[in-house]
């Protein structure tokens, strides 16, 4: 299993509501602060997990084919397509392949999920490894340094069923948002450098004693 991070970050969980307007942008600048340094020291690997045999859990297909064709290898190698899905058969053999090929890369994980009803539609980056196919009592291996969500239906019952009942749009439109933010941040990684920390402002010089004022206008030593 992939050597997970030193450090947790204090900013994360992070959700987004993938309908807001500017949703990829919000979740671009999130991952911006999270991947910008050990993109630059490690081969980033993302692992898109799920099968387009079902309408929910195609979510991490579609983004998977949608990055396959902007991504460079330098920035990052993509794992799980439309056309070579990583799915609960396979994940396993998937991890050794990239444990063999990658020295110490860092790996981040996509994943439909199921959720409350006041939650479907967000997509959540988190820090540590996707636990896939909790959400249907699958016992799968952990996987990423990072991972993100995207929650595309109600779970609770008949997790299947739901599933492959999820509307095709909802989870396009999600793709989207987690495509083009991922493709954003690591886009701008190689160049990005954290703004400084707002300088203090000068202390203001402080007054002199009005006796001491008049004095010294006067000639007299204080």
């Amino acid at each position: 299993m992939f050597k997970q991070n030193v450090t947790r970050s204090a900013d994360l969980p992070y959700k987004v509501d993938h309908t807001s307007v500017e949703s990829a942008k919000f979740l671009s600048e999130r991952l911006l602060y999270t991947v910008h340094q050990p993109s630059r020291e490690r081969q980033v690997v993302i692992v898109c997990i799920g099968t387009d045999r079902s309408t929910g859990d195609a979510l991490g297909p579609l983004v998977g084919s949608k990055l396959s064709g902007r991504l460079q290898a330098s920035q990052a190698v993509v794992y799980g397509t439309l056309d070579a899905p990583v799915h609960a058969v396979n994940l396993k053999d998937t991890i050794q392949e990239i444990e063999t090929t990658y020295h110490n890369p860092y790996v981040i994980a996509v994943d439909a999920c199921l959720g409350q009803l006041a939650s479907v539609g967000m997509v959540t980056l988190g820090d540590g490894p996707l636990k896939p196919g909790a959400g249907v009592n699958k016992v799968l291996p952990e996987v990423g340094h990072i991972h993100i969500t995207g929650i595309v239906n109600v779970g609770g019952f008949m997790e299947y069923f739901v599933l492959q009942n999820t509307r095709l749009s909802v989870v396009m439109k999600m793709a989207d948002c987690i495509a083009d933010a991922l493709t954003e941040s690591l886009t701008q990684a190689a160049t990005f450098t954290l703004p400084e920390p707002a300088s203090l402002p000068e202390p203001l010089p402080q007054k002199q004693p009005l006796v001491n004022r008049i004095n010294n206008l006067l000639g007299f030593k204080s």
